[in-house]
């Protein structure tokens, strides 16, 4: 039996929309099945009854949200698959509406709650327009396409009963004060071309409908992308023609051409089963599915050792405690007299490489050439990942295939120190392309083959920047940051990057080695990359 604590800003005996009607149908025939369901508002939901439920085995489907706080939702999404959300709006942009957009697709700075969405065991779409939507503007994996809204039987009687209505040859127009539902726009538009029209007020759902089916046409001229549109379902299931744009879900669902009337009640009645389907054994799935063309451990991980020894435990713990934990760990080790007599076989890892010589930073990625997985991940020594970094890349290369890294670097010029930040420095919320990455990488073995193509400008420095342009340049492959949202460190490619990273074992601040000699050396890798033709993100051309 499932157990649900239901959170909405609103339930129908407190405001009667459609979302809440969807939410009172579903909440019913949960309660129908002998499920236990709990309805809580959201103004009233805190960190305590998600504990206390969470601790009881309940799941949390969470409806219309905007009356929930950001440290509940924060709470929520470091703690991720315990909730589903049910979603009927635009609630991850920042103006609720994505048509204003070419192609439904809202610029990332419009986006928002992304973490909220991500950390979903699933987010219900209304429609497949809807879908397509909330994937493309996310880039998650986590969204299922209900592909109908939910009526019951009490109301679909009601349709029925009026279905044979004789019909005036007018429109109608239901009448709205919310400027989303383009009122007055559809009155204009009866009255510039002489159509009689009838406004339908707000009233009872059996005075709403027997109206309704009294006029031939429902016309409405939505502002937003209606996630379905049950109001426009209902006059198709009364046998009403409909003027409208395609701004309306229910229109992107197949099923929908060529059925009305009788015909349309009794699909939306047989698919009642299907969406409570969907839903329950979605719920109750042990893992969220994944549609990987490998294994989900096909990853050889490189750890590099040379001055920071000492770190490699909490670097393995980290990786062996990966969601999706690797294949197998390998240890590089460059000669140093900072690491002579550790003892490197007390570690948890499966092959240790020893070197007489301080291969610096190319050593780890000839290395990699040996592994035999479809990924690499190579971490500094300085560099603990969240616990969730691998799946994080994964769920990554499924919509944006590159390179990863967890630090980024945007180019602001053909200087390497002129430039903007990415990952975990700056905690992006969203999928970034950068010119190069460092700290944690990320990528297909393959790929390694460009990294060799040409030789550097130097073996001292720079493995980030020759890897990133001559990936751009031979294989066109992009480089790119994971999301690192500040609220869900566990996607982070890098926990510990300030604590660990800034001391004076650091190469950029090694006192053997200049700080104007070790970043011109990089400033003439950048050069070197843009005299080869690397586009930038900035296109960026040699000065």
């Amino acid at each position: 039996m499932s157990k649900i604590i239901y959170i909405a800003d609103f339930f129908i005996d407190q405001i009667s929309g459609g979302a809440e009607i969807c939410d009172d149908n579903l909440i019913n025939m949960f309660l129908d099945r002998g499920e236990k369901v709990v309805k809580i508002n959201t103004v009233e939901f805190n960190d305590k009854h998600f504990n206390m439920y969470k601790g009881a085995g309940f799941h949390f489907i969470v409806s219309n949200f905007i009356n929930m706080s950001d440290m509940v939702k924060n709470y929520m999404i470091n703690h991720p698959n315990s909730y589903s959300i049910m979603e009927h709006d635009h609630k991850y942009l920042k103006t609720r509406d994505p048509s204003k957009f070419d192609d439904f697709l809202a610029p990332s700075e419009y986006i928002i709650n992304r973490s909220f969405y991500a950390s979903a065991k699933n987010v219900f779409a209304q429609s497949k327009i809807h879908a397509e939507v909330i994937q493309k503007n996310l880039k998650i994996k986590n969204v299922i396409n209900l592909g109908m809204s939910l009526w019951n039987d009490e109301q679909l009687q009601v349709i029925t009963d009026n279905i044979n209505n004789k019909k005036k040859d007018d429109f109608c127009i239901l009448e709205s004060n919310n400027p989303t539902k383009n009122t007055q726009f559809a009155i204009n538009y009866c009255e510039k071309n002489n159509i009689n029209y009838t406004l339908i007020p707000s009233m009872k759902y059996e005075d709403y409908i027997c109206e309704l089916s009294k006029h031939k046409t429902y016309l409405f001229f939505p502002k937003v992308l209606e996630t379905f549109n049950r109001v426009l379902l209902e006059a198709k299931m009364l046998g009403c023609e409909v003027i409208t744009t395609k701004l309306n879900g229910c229109l992107s669902e197949d099923w929908l051409s060529g059925k009305k009337g009788k015909e349309l009640v009794d699909f939306v009645k047989s698919q009642r089963e299907v969406v409570y389907d969907k839903i329950k054994n979605s719920i109750e799935e042990n893992e969220r599915e994944k549609s990987y063309s490998q294994s989900q451990s096909d990853i050889t991980v490189i750890l590099n050792a040379y001055r920071r020894p000492y770190n490699l435990k909490m670097q393995i713990d980290s990786i062996r405690n990966q969601t999706h934990p690797p294949k197998e760990i390998w240890l590089w080790v460059n000669s140093h007299e900072d690491n002579h007599g550790f003892d490197f076989k007390s570690l948890d890892v499966d092959k240790i490489i020893h070197n007489d010589f301080n291969w610096k930073f190319y050593g780890r990625f000839a290395a990699a050439l040996l592994a035999d997985t479809e990924y690499i991940s190579i971490y500094d020594d300085d560099t603990v990942p969240g616990n969730r970094w691998h799946e994080n890349c994964l769920d990554t290369m499924q919509v944006n295939e590159g390179i990863l890294g967890s630090a980024g670097i945007i180019l602001k010029s053909d200087s390497y120190v002129n430039h903007d930040r990415c990952g975990w420095p700056t905690k992006n919320e969203d999928i970034t392309e950068v010119d190069l990455v460092g700290h944690a990488w990320f990528f297909k073995r393959e790929w390694l083959r460009y990294l060799w193509q040409e030789k550097p400008v130097t073996w001292d420095n720079g493995e980030d920047i020759q890897f990133g342009f001559m990936a751009k340049i031979h294989g066109n492959i992009p480089t790119y940051c994971p999301p690192h949202p500040p609220s869900c460190p566990d996607l982070h490619g890098s926990v510990l990057g300030n604590e660990l990273g800034i001391d004076s074992k650091a190469t950029s601040t090694d006192s053997s080695i200049s700080h104007q000699r070790f970043f011109s050396e990089r400033d003439e890798c950048v050069r070197m990359g843009i005299r080869k033709g690397w586009e930038t993100v900035n296109g960026i051309r040699e000065s």
